[in-house]
């Protein structure tokens, strides 16, 4: 799931992120303006199913786009939607794990990751961004991501994810933060999450377009000065968080979404209705 405000870009990085057209571009042409008795246009929740390929294997992805994010004056609405949304899905697994006759054709639709944008003010998290993690974290695997990164310079990026990271320890915001066992993991696992765990949070760049450099096609991103690869580790987190997110992590976010996060849940879910019995 993709959320943050109108704007960073979301759309343009989940296509890049999964190396197709997924998210249809926005049309900001002719959008008409609600009348002056009429509500603003609220939040939207729209899944795209897509096929991938990572590392020669097909990966089926289900990527929720979030729409009218943040456009209210009072964004409590939209808190509320996106959780139930979250929760809807834990209810639906819930409710076959009762069934006596499971369905042999179920799919799990439960959320493994929602990357939360963060607008890139270069002052921290608004409070919009800190209610809306501390509501969803205990629900859901949270990676907060900087969106159009390249509006920083290299110190600019530096201290503003140090910013970021302050905020999310001071208000106890529960994020993915790449959680280890130094005694169970090996060194070079244990080596893999410190990396990306001081990678927190992800800068992330969008292509516009490919061109094929010594023989290479590369995803670049074009300006007056010149154009940036979008795949380097010099420029951008963006290569990193796709290999984390479809690779070396896929495995760790759905068994932390089951095993914690949902059995949370459902213990709470079943102990409010008297069905759980310790």
């Amino acid at each position: 799931m993709a959320v943050g405000s109108s704007g960073l870009g979301k759309t343009s990085f989940i296509n890049t992120l999964c190396q197709k057209p997924v998210l249809p571009p926005k049309d900001y042409s002719g959008i008409s303006r609600p009348m002056e008795n009429q509500p603003a246009e609220t939040l939207d929740i729209k899944s795209f199913n897509v096929d991938i390929e990572e590392d020669g294997m097909r990966v089926s992805l289900s990527i929720i786009d979030t729409p009218g994010f943040g456009e209210s004056i009072d964004n409590q609405k939209c808190f509320d939607k996106i959780l139930n949304y979250v929760e809807m899905q834990y209810d639906n697994i819930l409710a076959e794990e009762t069934r006596i006759k499971r369905n042999p054709r179920f799919q799990d639709n439960r959320i493994h990751a929602l990357l939360y944008f963060i607008t890139p003010t270069g002052h921290g998290l608004r409070e919009l961004d800190i209610e809306l993690m501390k509501k969803l974290g205990p629900r859901v695997n949270i990676i907060p991501i900087i969106g159009k990164a390249d509006s920083f310079t290299v110190e600019e990026l530096k201290a503003f994810k140090s910013r970021i990271m302050e905020d999310i320890d001071h208000y106890r915001i529960p994020i993915y933060n790449f959680p280890y066992d130094p005694v169970e993991d090996d060194e070079e696992t244990i080596e893999q999450n410190e990396e990306l765990k001081s990678m927190l949070p992800f800068a992330v760049i969008s292509h516009e377009q490919e061109i094929t450099e010594k023989r290479e096609v590369l995803r670049v991103r074009k300006y007056p000065w010149g154009i940036i690869d979008v795949d380097s580790a010099d420029v951008c987190d963006t290569a990193s968080l796709r290999f984390m997110l479809f690779n070396s992590h896929m495995t760790d976010l759905k068994l932390l979404t089951h095993d914690h996060l949902y059995e949370n849940y459902r213990t709470e879910k079943l102990s409010r209705t008297g069905e759980y019995d310790e």
